[in-house]
């Protein structure tokens, strides 16, 4: 079976004002996979990961060069509807930010936001939502308290339902368990792995033995650029480049 490219980048460059943070960075994201981001901090992997839905535009004197395409279509051209966007391809931040309101009213915010109305639609995108987020069993009781009142994992599951609700079709993690213990950790991993049949997942992460774990393919960044991109398993075995092997072995600084 041919894979398919949702998101192909290449010669991606960004700055903040003078300060340049990505520099000619080519990759692309494989449909129906994990893909992960690897590398030191401050290396520019959350900022590629953020270039993916536009989240940086929200930041003043960025500005960027180069080709980012979803489907085929510039994400960066002028006409782009940012706003359809960010509906087919959501975002998992490393803190987890439930709105605070109701678990139901966390997942029911988007799809009324796009329109959806009727009581029992709504209803039925809850549902669906939190057992795709592996959560439905543990809240189906408590759908009207806050959802400030769950655990960091839970919360963290109820930010994911939050973004499956509007159906995207990619969904962008950075850092999604770097603020959870070991076991929350592997829930989330495990729940990365379970969406991956029905969506094309991005992850941005510290820890090398998770994108190992659960990733298809692994990007491994340095000083902003796109050092080496492959297959997962290319990576951590048989790396192309010297500073990759560095990286990956530990003997890196």
């Amino acid at each position: 079976m041919e894979e398919t490219n949702v998101i192909d980048v290449e010669k991606f460059k960004l700055w903040y004002g003078e300060k340049q943070a990505l520099f000619d960075v080519s990759m692309n994201v494989r449909k129906n996979k994990i893909t992960a981001l690897i590398g030191p901090s401050g290396c520019g992997k959350s900022t590629l990961l953020r270039c993916m839905n536009r989240m940086n535009d929200t930041i003043d004197g960025c500005r960027v060069e180069g080709i980012m395409r979803y489907h085929g279509q510039d994400i960066y051209d002028k006409d782009a509807d940012v706003m359809a966007l960010r509906k087919r391809i959501g975002m998992i931040f490393q803190k987890p930010n439930p709105f605070p309101m109701s678990i139901r009213d966390n997942i029911t915010y988007g799809p009324k936001i796009h329109g959806i109305t009727k009581y029992d639609e709504l209803e039925d995108i809850v549902e669906r939502s939190l057992k795709q987020a592996v959560l439905w069993d543990e809240v189906q009781d408590r759908l009207d308290q806050s959802a400030l009142s769950l655990s960091g994992g839970q919360q963290q599951r109820v930010c994911i339902a939050r973004a499956l609700s509007i159906s995207p079709e990619v969904i962008l993690m950075d850092e999604p368990t770097s603020a959870l213990d070991p076991i929350a950790t592997s829930k989330i991993e495990d729940l990365a792995m379970e969406l991956e049949k029905d969506y094309t997942v991005v992850i941005v992460t510290h820890n090398m033995q998770q994108a190992a774990r659960i990733s298809d393919f692994t990007g491994f960044m340095y000083m902003g650029r796109m050092i080496e991109f492959d297959r997962t398993d290319k990576i951590f075995n048989k790396p192309s480049d010297d500073l990759t092997e560095r990286y990956i072995t530990g003997r890196f600084g």
